[in-house]
């Protein structure tokens, strides 16, 4: 697999390369050189398959013969080891949750098929430092997905008491080779720190640095494999008249569902569906790319004001020759998000802030004859705060939340200050 640098079309690099780089030059994000197609033959097939034997011949599709088939199922088994189910939620809306893995969220998928293709591609002596920036669900599972695992230290920013509670205990109380940092400010200042030690050699080579956030093309593409799933869940009618609304913070989610339907799984069209933070939306709308400063909102890990994942939009709507107008789009506030959680669990479906931005903008934009379906990016006990408060009603808690709800935060403390961030990371 052949991937290019979006800022440097020069420069070209492997899978295993964009694995361990992350990023290229000038932070410019890999793309693929080539976009496969599957015929309509074997879309069918492939949706009769069951989900690690398919999502295998997907990530096949792209990462070519640099690992060998089986290899490479062994890999998948491995780190979709949980379910991607479709609930019910009324007779023409329905919620993929991807919420089943062990951190409760969607970037289960994405961080296990990393940590995965990391050790995979990493010499036995090759010790490696993780850097991402977290809102919220990349932290935790990017921990968990890398824990314990040897030569591989785990460093996490995330904006201090911007991320819900116990967010917060699932990634900030694991120890070992995670260490977690709450920076003082919003998640973009951590995100361009993150950027900043990308943009020191003399670090990088230092201590092998790497990302895990959504900007690595590994758990870009662990994220197609969940339409797919989605797709063969569905009633062979429903499939054809198929609309996704996707709750979107650095657009990762939404990227790899249109390269699913690039791949050709039959998606009639998407909504990018955000909070406040509204710089898509309002680009979608008048052509003007104008960051506002990133405010607080319900749906934390949707509180994204420069999207990492965009211009990897952009490009494959550049060359699939497709409408960027094409794609839908909405903005939804904090008490319309109240008002649909409401809403949904008078219809019997427990919800979340992001899952509920996603199915409002679904239900107001879905037309007749059509099927829609909204992304559960995270359970809702890992919002259990906001949701009881909103639903005035108790949630109990998961294993997974209940096993670290009591343990002490092991987090240091930092400035949005990249001087202190890189003495600390070459300690």
């Amino acid at each position: 697999m052949k991937l290019y640098n979006l800022k440097d079309h020069n420069e070209q690099v492997s899978f295993a390369q964009a694995v361990k780089q992350g990023l290229g030059s000038q932070q410019g994000l890999f793309f693929p050189l080539e976009l496969p197609e599957f015929e309509l033959t074997d879309i069918d097939a492939m949706l009769e398959m069951d989900f690690v034997t398919r999502s295998s011949k997907i990530l096949s599709a792209f990462i070519g013969d640099e690992i060998a088939a089986h290899q490479l199922a062994e890999r998948v088994k491995a780190a979709f080891a949980f379910p991607a189910p479709v609930a019910k939620v009324s007779d023409d809306v329905a919620c993929l949750e991807l919420f089943h893995g062990p951190t409760l969220a969607f970037k289960d998928f994405g961080g296990r098929f990393m940590a995965q293709m990391l050790s995979y591609v990493s010499g036995a002596d090759e010790k490696i430092t993780i850097l991402t920036a977290t809102s919220g669900d990349t932290g935790a599972a990017v921990a968990h997905a890398f824990y314990g695992m040897e030569n591989v230290r785990v460093v996490i920013l995330y904006p201090q008491g911007k991320i819900s509670p116990l967010q917060e205990k699932l990634f900030c109380t694991l120890g070992g080779n995670i260490e977690t940092i709450a920076i003082d400010g919003d998640f973009d200042a951590c995100q361009a720190l993150v950027k900043q030690a990308f943009d020191d050699e003399d670090l990088k080579k230092a201590i092998g640095l790497n990302s895990a956030n959504s900007i690595n093309i590994s758990r870009l593409l662990a994220q197609i494999c969940y339409y797919f799933e989605a797709v063969a869940q569905l009633p062979q009618e429903k499939r054809n008249q198929l609309v996704v609304s996707v709750p979107s913070g650095n657009f990762g989610d939404l990227t790899a569902g249109l390269l699913a339907k690039s791949l050709g799984l039959p998606i009639k069209r998407f909504i990018a569906a955000t909070n406040a933070n509204d710089t898509v939306p309002r680009f979608l709308a008048n052509g003007e790319w104008t960051p506002h400063a990133t405010v607080a909102t319900l749906s934390n890990a949707m509180d994204v004001s420069q999207p990492n994942n965009w211009p990897r939009v952009e490009e494959l709507f550049r060359r699939k020759t497709w409408r960027l107008g094409d794609l839908a789009y909405g903005a939804v506030s904090d008490e319309t998000t109240k008002a649909t959680m409401r809403e949904l669990a008078a219809i019997g479906y427990l919800s979340e802030p992001h899952a509920a931005i996603a199915y409002r903008l679904l239900r107001d934009q879905l037309q007749e004859g059509e099927y829609g379906l909204f992304l559960g990016t995270a359970h809702p006990a890992k919002f259990k705060e906001s949701v009881e408060a909103i639903l005035e009603q108790t949630l109990p808690l998961p294993e997974a939340l209940a096993e670290r709800a009591d343990l002490p935060l092991l987090s240091h403390d930092m400035q949005a200050d990249f001087a202190p961030l890189r003495a600390f990371l070459m300690k």
